[in-house]
């Protein structure tokens, strides 16, 4: 597409080619201090101004510039993802990082089988590995959701909200019939109605906290589900992967697994709490990977001994 003049003038302007040109021409009759040199070289400059912008040369470094701008834009932003992406990570309790490490392994085990089928060139080269990068996202998104759920149903077991509804609604009831009764002294009716409106604001509270908890609970059993059909979709795609070697039936599997991400997508963008865990890996083709920049966190208490209990029941026993 051809640039606007403006604009050409405009990056004609800050380029190394108009401070050149102007070296060349101005500066040239300026250093002469002949009026004939400079009317020369004035006249070359404007020349030069009026011309060389529209030219196919300076068009192919302005294009190849603004690559580079995008390219250096790119990186910016795959850095970033990722920064968040380990951080998202890092967030996660034990148990959750080793189930994300371990579907990990499996995408490297489908890495692997593609890297060595047929036309594993024409398979990398149309970066389609890209899509498990995507599915491991899901996957992270999903472990970091389900541990959000976990730890608010933590905070509120301790509490039987059925039964603090059912008492505060027997006490409201109760407040309203004592206020229907006593219609003689109105100074102790206004004081039971004020009671009676706090107390049903009470209820009002303890009513959504124990819809949010049924909801929260639903939530969780679909965030599980999810979680093991991702699973078991990518195990599904390596099987295929080591058994067809085939880049277009492993192309095939993993489109049909990424397709179920929409719709993961739009329900995980209708939970409120969860609104920043909704997000897609940047837009480009180059391949963000899934593993994180950091190895693994060691388990709790550090390196676990390869000795058996027995072997270390007979140290103990020597020391």
């Amino acid at each position: 597409m051809t640039e606007p003049v403006s604009s050409l003038r405009r990056a004609f302007l800050a380029s190394p080619h108009h401070a050149v040109m102007a070296l060349a021409t101005l500066g040239v009759g300026f250093a002469t201090g002949e009026p004939f040199y400079l009317l020369l070289g004035s006249t070359a400059y404007i020349l030069g101004w009026l011309y060389l912008p529209d030219t196919q040369f300076f068009q192919r470094w302005i294009a190849r510039r603004r690559a580079a701008a995008d390219a250096e834009s790119t990186r910016a932003e795959i850095a970033g993802f990722i920064k968040k992406r380990d951080a998202l990570l890092a967030s996660l309790p034990v148990n959750l990082r080793e189930r994300y490490h371990t579907l990990a392994q499996v995408c490297r085990a489908i890495e692997n089988a593609a890297a060595e089928s047929e036309d594993a060139p024409a398979f990398n080269s149309d970066a389609r590995l890209r899509k498990l990068d995507e599915l491991m996202w899901m996957f992270l998104r999903l472990l970091r959701t389900e541990q959000s759920l976990q730890s608010f149903l933590a905070a509120e077991q301790h509490e039987d909200l059925g039964a603090s509804v059912a008492a505060a609604e027997t006490e409201l009831a109760a407040l309203k019939e004592e206020i229907a009764r006593d219609k003689t002294n109105r100074i102790a009716v206004e004081s039971k109605e004020r009671l009676a409106d706090s107390r049903g604001e009470r209820l009002d509270v303890l009513r959504k906290r124990l819809v949010r908890r049924e909801e929260s609970r639903a939530n969780l059993a679909l965030i599980l589900a999810e979680q093991e059909r991702l699973t078991e979709q990518i195990k599904l795609i390596r099987a295929d992967a080591v058994a067809m070697r085939n880049a277009d039936a492993l192309t095939a599997r993993i489109d049909a697994s990424v397709a179920h991400l929409n719709e993961t997508n739009k329900w995980l963008s209708e939970l409120d709490e969860f609104k920043e865990l909704v997000g897609d890996l940047p837009q480009t083709e180059q391949r963000i990977g899934f593993a994180p920049t950091a190895p693994p966190p060691l388990p709790a208490g550090g390196v676990t001994s390869s000795t058996t209990p027995a072997q270390r029941t007979a140290q103990r026993d020597r020391a």
